[in-house]
């Protein structure tokens, strides 16, 4: 993550000011950088690091947890792991928001935007942010966004759909341990489907994070959440086209991409070599 911190930071920009033209992600990480100085583009490494800790344990913690209760040693399937990463993903979200909403915020702060209406903070740190929020904001505020996140659970729910059946294709009913060549592809490409598929809502999380936008009247919090999310969308098509959904989407697809497969690559490794020291068999591994 620290190595492909600038990729996020560029995508993050891209997503919440409107007005900053969409150009490669090396132009835009060079911007950052002569307007605001070298280690702009770490702005908030902190935050988003723990909060990323925190977020993949709840996630990989709840995913195996519940597809050990569901499966009981049978062999799994495309739709128990789509099933079962979804309710992971769900219990992250709630979980881990207040994290994500403060880590957007802190990243962003001291940010030169091109778009004027956006007014700046000033948070001292992770605490101060927290604290900031609830009294200017109230406590819901540190959910928001929670809705699309929820929506979004779709994304590592795809993603392990994917990467699950790939693996068990690669296998082709041959026990055996992958290389980490093949863990690297299959991580790969199963994060960049899901990525894309996913993206515009992620768009409309990180501007609702940020929290300045311009909130629905609805007494219904739910009625509320989604016409809100359909204002942003459709403001956006309107103003840039269907394009304008995936401003971003470069950088995003090479920090995620690259982040994922070599994520997977230290999970398959670590499982293994957590089920050795448990003393389990190796076939019991290779089941999954």
């Amino acid at each position: 993550m620290t190595v492909f911190f600038p990729l996020d930071t560029a995508r993050l920009r891209l997503q919440v000011d409107e007005k900053r033209k969409a150009k490669s992600t090396p132009a835009i990480l060079a911007e950052i950088v002569k307007e605001e100085g070298l280690l702009a583009p770490y702005r908030g490494w902190f935050p988003v690091i723990c909060s990323l800790c925190c977020s993949n344990f709840v996630y990989f913690y709840c995913f195996h947890s519940l597809k050990a209760s569901w499966l009981k040693g049978h062999q799994s399937a495309p739709s128990t792991d789509l099933i079962i990463g979804i309710a992971a993903g769900v219990i992250n979200v709630l979980v881990t928001t207040p994290l994500w909403v403060v880590n957007t915020r802190l990243k962003l702060q001291g940010s030169k935007f091109r778009n004027a209406d956006i007014h700046t903070t000033n948070y001292s740190g992770i605490l101060d942010a927290f604290a900031q929020i609830i009294r200017d904001e109230g406590v819901g505020a540190l959910w928001n966004g929670t809705f699309p996140s929820l929506l979004l659970v779709l994304n590592p729910a795809i993603q392990f759909m994917i990467y699950e059946g790939l693996k068990r294709q690669l296998r082709r009913g041959v026990p055996r341990e992958l290389s980490s060549v093949e863990v690297f592809v299959i991580g790969a490409i199963s994060k960049a489907v899901a990525t894309t598929v996913t993206y515009p809502l992620q768009t409309i999380q990180s501007i609702l994070r940020f929290g300045q936008f311009n909130e629905s009247t609805e007494r219904s919090k739910l009625l509320s959440s989604l016409r809100t999310i359909k204002c942003l969308l459709v403001n956006r098509v309107r103003k840039y086209g269907m394009l304008g959904l995936f401003k971003g989407l470069e950088a995003k697809l090479l920090q995620t991409v690259l982040t994922a497969a070599l994520m997977f690559i230290l999970y398959e490794k670590i499982a293994s070599c957590t089920f050795r020291v448990m003393g389990l068999t190796n076939n019991h591994y290779k089941k999954r």
